[in-house]
């Protein structure tokens, strides 16, 4: 059976742990192709770390992959997908943030026989999510605490005038709901995003964001109540060097990849 070829849509932190993973050899995966922003740095890195890959654009996605991992801006998530999609492929979407207000990328995949796929990322429990979705969600609450620094730079906060600098206590910066709050923070609360897609949807998933200087890791809690389950789940991140992303997104994304060529499935 012919290997999956894989190309990754942005070269940061994931990028490059996911990068580094594919070219020490996944079972029936392939790294076939990189896009970067700025390719000069990207291929010494490559070179450095002894990567052989080829860097492309955006446009020729399709033809080097069977599917693209996006890494990268949420700004240019169009640019990602259009291709692929509309030529019938997969994207791994991390920017789900993104994907909220670009319902009509979801009907190109229908359209054309391609895939969106949205791994699990920085939470935990989506099966069961998914699972209770089958019957009837009631509600899915949502609260987020992060270091100030996994926060900084928010659009919201921008707008709100609200700093975070020397904060001494935890803050409360937004309550609402899923959709709002992805508008409000698209590069810090991916999380909520994909909850909302994997249950009730982003206007009847809530959500609470605390800026919190006593935590020093991203921290989530989630509490769903349906006709088949309730329960509650928690999780504390270990950032990655880039703050506003835990270390285990990336394994999430290998993980996820695993799935796809692997003779055993566990989880749906």
């Amino acid at each position: 059976m012919s290997s999956k070829r894989i190309a990754i849509a942005g070269l940061g932190e994931i990028g490059k742990t996911l990068a580094r993973k594919l070219a020490q050899g996944m079972p029936g995966l392939t790294l076939s192709a990189i896009v970067a922003r700025d390719q000069a740095k990207a291929r010494a890195w490559l070179d450095g770390e002894g990567i052989a890959c080829p860097l492309i654009s955006l446009d020729d996605l399709p033809e080097h992959a069977d599917l693209v991992v996006e890494c990268a801006p949420a700004a240019i998530l169009d640019q990602i997908c259009r291709p692929m999609l509309g030529a019938g492929k997969q994207v791994m979407v991390l920017s789900s943030s993104a994907l909220l207000p670009r319902p009509e990328l979801i009907e190109l995949a229908r359209d054309r026989g391609g895939q969106i796929i949205v791994p699990t990322g920085a939470l935990i429990g989506f099966d069961a999510v998914t699972a209770a979705a089958e019957g009837t969600i009631s509600s899915v609450q949502m609260i987020t605490r992060k270091p100030p620094t996994g926060l900084a730079g928010a659009p919201y906060l921008i707008e709100k005038g609200i700093s975070l600098d020397g904060l001494k206590s935890a803050l409360c910066v937004f309550k609402g709901s899923a959709r709002d709050a992805a508008a409000a923070f698209p590069a810090n609360v991916n999380v909520v995003a994909a909850l909302s897609l994997a249950g009730i949807g982003p206007d009847r998933t809530t959500i609470e964001i605390w800026a919190d200087p006593a935590v020093s890791r991203n921290c989530h809690q989630i509490k769903v109540e349906s006709d088949s389950a309730s329960f509650a789940m928690s999780i504390e991140n270990i950032p990655s060097e880039n703050p506003k992303t835990g270390r285990i997104t990336a394994l999430s994304v290998i993980a996820a990849l695993r799935k796809l060529t692997s003779p055993l499935q566990v989880g749906t």
